[in-house]
């Protein structure tokens, strides 16, 4: 399950490198939809971070457990 959540996490990553290069690319181009593009990228680093935070936490809580 930990897999899982890993995959997610980069996933994630991958997500915003993506929109970080359309944005670059309606940058150069003219600049329409450009901070819908920021704000994608935005939300999948803040995405990335928390999911890690909560899988640390689960796997810290679950090894105390055994």
């Amino acid at each position: 399950m930990d897999k899982v959540g890993k995959v997610f996490e980069i996933l994630y990553l991958v997500i915003a490198v993506v929109f970080a290069y359309e944005a670059f690319n309606i940058w150069q181009g003219g600049g329409e939809n450009l901070y819908l593009y920021l704000i994608f990228i935005a939300l999948a680093i803040f995405m990335f971070f928390f999911r890690r935070k909560t899988r640390i936490k689960r796997e810290e809580y679950f090894n105390q457990k055994k």
